[in-house]
């Protein structure tokens, strides 16, 4: 073995455990706010304290039992269910023009898809609430829900572009040379095989939604989101209650994980 060989082995097998050993210190960083957070929301105290003076419940119940926060939730899951929909049907079509596409400008098309996330919020909020002004959508959380799609857009464009890249399209062709249809093909084949992509995509678009503050400040009116409240409850009214709620969201997004790990993999095409 040459020495230049035996020198690169020897960095690589000291750069290996301590790139492991620097992601976990860093992992451990963005973890660290949780650890106060969680005992927080338990605590008996009408303040936030850390390290709580007791525990209790007191501040899920406050919770449950304050109608201005189950509304606010309510109508938070129903704008990230709505916006999640339109997202993925939109978003999907576009992948697919942008993957299987042959025509002038698939390449420009592909870049502005991605307008969404790189114009800053609230440039794009003043101008949906200007638009949205004019149509009377201020205040009806399906003007909210629609605008969160477009928000949401380029993360399923994104995704499902990279499953229908890594998909084999001989598979769809061999059905079409069987018999099927088009349509019938890409729902039978296709569809199945990029599933995973598909769950994946519809999560992040559903959190993209469900986190979303500054468009819903902007075109929420009275009728508050999550993400508005807990802003409100922070700028007039700070207690534990906010703990409680960020607990709560940490855990809805943990099983939207969990779902998306189980019902992603392992995909096989529908016969």
């Amino acid at each position: 073995m040459s020495p230049t060989v035996h020198r690169t082995l020897r960095a690589r097998n000291w750069l290996l455990p301590a790139l492991r050993v620097f992601t976990g210190l860093v992992f451990l960083f963005l973890m660290l706010p949780l650890l106060i957070v969680f005992p927080i929301s338990f605590s008996s105290s009408a303040y936030l304290r850390f390290p709580p003076p007791g525990y209790s419940l007191r501040w899920y119940q406050a919770y449950v039992n304050d109608p201005v926060w189950i509304d606010a939730t309510i109508r938070s899951l129903k704008i990230a269910g709505l916006a999640t929909a339109i997202a993925l049907v939109l978003g999907t079509l576009l992948a697919f023009s942008i993957v299987r596409g042959r025509y002038r400008g698939r390449e420009a098309l592909n870049q502005i898809s991605a307008l969404p996330i790189i114009v800053p919020s609230i440039v794009y909020s003043i101008a949906v609430y200007g638009l949205f002004a004019k149509l009377r959508l201020i205040g009806l959380w399906p003007g909210i829900a629609l605008a969160h799609a477009v928000l949401a857009i380029p993360y399923v464009t994104i995704v499902v572009a990279a499953g229908l890249k890594t998909f084999d399209v001989a598979q769809e062709q061999a059905a079409m040379g069987l018999g099927a249809s088009r349509l019938t093909a890409v729902r039978r084949i296709t569809l199945p095989q990029i599933r995973p992509s598909l769950i994946s995509a519809a999560f992040l678009a559903f959190i993209a939604s469900f986190d979303e503050l500054v468009v819903a400040m902007f075109l929420g009116g009275s009728n508050m989101t999550l993400p508005k409240k807990m802003f409100d409850n922070i700028m007039m009214e700070v207690d534990p209650t906010i703990a409680a709620v960020s607990v709560l969201k940490i855990t809805l997004v943990t099983l939207l994980l969990a779902l998306a790990a189980r019902f992603g993999a392992g995909v096989r095409p529908a016969v």
